[in-house]
This record gives structure tokens, sequence and C-alpha cells, in this order.
């Protein structure tokens, strides 16, 4: 029996707390659209897209209207390019990101994911040449997202890619100058790369998935926020164990609510639903910030000590709250902390609270990682290469996922702003200390040997 309260406290979330179904992303297998003819490789992929998507935003929106629950976003990811693409070259790879990019804005979705290559322990000729092709790719297109998978806990760090992708991500950044260096923030460097992660811009639909599969991330910072704040009113004696039950609960029933959309959303489609994941994703707006939730916890200033171990407790008590109401978790399921994406982040960023090697040390214990941060337009390709080695490495040796989305603003230095609007939000630009100092290394090249922790056979 569900108790009057708690729909209520569903209710509120929604009414008052910024509650949202933040994305529903159907997944889709391209590789039966594999064909040595681009053209008919292209064909073949807009069909599929336009085939199995195209009443995707429709059935969303009804569902959305049905239930009163808002669903921000709608996307797509397909199979990884760079793994289907072999003996395309680099025009045919362009023609592939177009053709995927028209499709999306055929069938209305917001973003669409899997522009991506798996190279955590080597690279084919395709997927070289898809990087390479990064910069045009993104820049040229306004929906399409990628992905680079350069390391895992099995596989070691492969810091050729690591190299290749600091000279990527800078032309990527000169080329969308005009925007801010925006193409750099449709693309993620991940380590242990999720195959059913429903959040761009690292999505896209691993080959252990369904051929079509509906999968849906939950966001709520702006209820976690007011459920730590209410039980801090009601409860002078609470600790941090009785802090870590209420963030529990509250993760519950923000995951029950995913479930129902996404079982709703895939049954309409006739497609078989996948996961939730339950990310505590912010957006610009105040009051759905995870910033907002560490000052509710107790840290005045975002990036003080302190910082690390609040949003561990967050992450971990997130974690625990979906997996008991629901057996399909997955994706990232935790807190995200993308500066430029959450006001009280940006704000701490600019007061220097927030700096560079502090955020490094938070993505050690919460998802994702080094989550659209921009740094100075002139910092060199060795630097940026060597900002996501030492990114790759967390996630490597704590066999969790990680990743970064660097964005170096062209034209802009350390303490200066960046505006982009929208869910992608507005930063200063975060000193890079010692930049130049990394060459010697990263330049060395190879692969780092994977930790003996991952002998687990």
């Amino acid at each position: 029996m569900i108790r009057s309260d708690e729909i209520l406290a569903t209710i509120r979330m929604f009414q008052e707390e910024n509650l949202d179904v933040r994305t529903v992303t159907m997944g889709i297998n391209l590789a039966g659209c594999v064909s040595a003819d681009v053209d008919v490789f292209c064909d073949k992929i807009h069909q599929k897209i336009t085939r199995f998507a195209g009443n995707l935003v429709n059935t969303c929106n009804r569902i959305s209207d049905r239930y009163g629950i808002p669903i921000v976003n709608k996307r797509i990811a397909v199979s990884p390019v760079g793994s289907l693409a072999a003996n395309i070259g680099h025009s045919g790879l362009l023609r592939i990101a177009r053709t995927l990019d028209e499709a999306a804005a055929e069938v209305r979705v917001d973003l669409i994911g899997g522009y991506s290559a798996l190279v955590q322990k080597g690279a084919t000729p395709a997927e070289q040449q898809l990087i390479e092709s990064l910069p045009d790719a993104l820049s040229a297109t306004s929906r399409v997202c990628a992905s680079v998978n350069v390391a895992s806990t099995k596989s070691g760090i492969n810091m050729d890619a690591i190299l290749k992708l600091g000279h990527v991500i800078r032309r990527a950044a000169e080329l969308s100058a005009a925007q801010g260096g925006f193409a750099c923030a449709k693309l993620c460097v991940f380590a242990n790369i999720p195959e059913d992660n429903p959040f761009m811009a690292g999505a896209m639909h691993g080959f252990g998935e369904p051929e079509v599969v509906i999968n849906i991330g939950v966001s709520g910072p702006g209820v976690v926020k007011r459920s730590i704040e209410r039980a801090r009113q009601l409860r002078p004696d609470l600790d941090l164990q009785m802090l870590a039950s209420e963030i529990k609960q509250t993760a519950f029933r923000i995951t029950r609510v995913g479930e129902l959309v996404g079982q709703e959303v895939a049954g309409a489609l006739g497609v078989e639903f996948g996961v939730v994941d339950l990310s505590l994703a912010p957006t610009p707006k105040v009051g759905d910030s995870i910033g907002e939730i560490l000052q509710a916890m107790g840290i005045e200033k975002v990036g003080a000590p302190g910082s690390t171990a609040a949003i561990a407790l967050l992450n971990e008590a997130v974690k625990k709250g979906g997996l008991f109401a629901s057996s399909s978790v997955g994706g990232l399921s935790g807190a995200f902390i993308p500066v430029a994406e959450d006001s009280t982040l940006a704000h701490a960023a600019e007061k220097g609270w927030l700096s560079l090697e502090k955020l490094e040390a938070m993505t050690s214990v919460c998802s994702l990682g080094l989550d659209m941060v921009c740094i100075p337009g002139d910092t060199d390709p060795a630097t940026i290469s060597a900002i996501m080695a030492d990114e790759m490495a967390i996630g490597m040796i704590n066999h969790k996922t990680v990743a970064t989305r660097l964005i170096p603003v062209p034209g802009k230095k350390a303490g200066e702003w960046v505006h982009w609007g929208g869910l992608f939000g507005s930063s200063p630009v975060l000193a890079v200390r010692a930049a130049g100092a990394s060459a010697g290394f990263v330049t060395l090249g190879g692969r780092i040997p994977a930790p003996v922790s991952s002998l687990r056979n």
C-alpha cells in the first residue's frame, strides 16, 4: 500500500522542487546499416533512425502530459561509428556525421550521440580517422555528440590517443571560436565508458545492448536539496548517517518515477526498456544545483575542505536508494559536477574556492569527471592531454567511469566568462597551473599498463 504522504511528497517534487525526467534516450543498433558504399550506408542510417525514432517525441510528450511529469530532452544514441566505418575515409565519416544530424533534426530529438571510438587498448585505422574528423564533424553539426573511450581498468590508458585528442580539442575549439569553443562541449573523453548511458555528450549504444532500447535519465538536485533542508529543520540531532538515509529515501522515489516513465515510453513504442540512470545532473537554474546540495549539507563555500567527503556521501546514498528502487538502474547513476551547467559551482569557481585541482579530487568519488570545465584558450595541447590523463588514471585505478569535457575557450584567459545559455549555462575560465610543464611525460606515448587489480579472472 502506498501511503498518502508518499504520494504528496512525489507531487511536491514536480510542482516545487524541479524534479524532471531529464532525458528519454532511444538506443539504436546501426550494425545492419554497414556498407562499403557511403551513399548506401548513410541511406540505411537515415531510414533506421527515422523508422524507430519517428514517433519518439510525440510519445514522450503524450506520456508527459498524461502523468504531469516533465520530460526535458528526447535523444538518440547509436552504435559507435568508429567500430562500423571501416574503409569509409575522412569525407565518408563527415557524411555520416551530417546524416546523423539530419536524421536527428527530422525526428525532432535534441541531440544524437554515438559518433564515437573505443580505443582503450589500440585504434583501428577507422577509429583513428574518426578521432581526426572530430573537429570538423562537431563544428559542422548542431545535434551530433561524440565520445572516445581511451582507458579502462582492464586495458590501461592509451596515451597515444590522449595525445592526439589534446590537438583535436584545441582544433575543435578554434573551429567553433565564434560560439566560445562550443564544439568541445559535445565531446566526452572516457575511461570505462558504459554501454547504456542516456546522458550526453557521452551516450552511445553498446554492442551488448538490444537492437532498439529506451533508457531514462532522471535528475532531481532540487528535490534532494529540499529533502536535506527539511530533515535538518525537523531533526536538530541529525547526523551524517541520518542524512545519508534521507538522501537514499529521496533517490528511491525519484527512481520509481523514472522507471514508470521508461516502461510507459518503451511499451508505447513497442521496444525494450533498458535502464534508469539516476544521475543528479544540474541545470543553470537556481534551485537545481549540486552545489546547492553541498551547501545544504553544510559546505558553505563549495570547494572548501570537506567538499570531497560531502560529494562522496551524496553519490553513494543516491546509488543505494536507486538500486533498492529498481533492478534496472544503470548508466552512470550518481552526482555530476559540470561547472558550466551548475550556477553555484560556476560561482564557486569565480570566487576561487573551486579550483581545477579540487574538482579533480571531487571526481574521484562522484560520477563522471571534469565536466564542462573551461580552460584558457591558449592552453597547449600537451597540457590538455595531461589533464585528461590524470582523470583517466582516477577511473582506471578505481574501477569507475570517468570522463572529461574540457573546453579551451578561444581568446579567453583565466577569470573571464563564457556564456552559452540553455542547459549548457556559463562559466568562468579556470586557471591551469604549471601549463606547459607536462609535455616531456605525455609525449612519450604508448600505453600506461592496467593496474594489478584488473587481474580478476
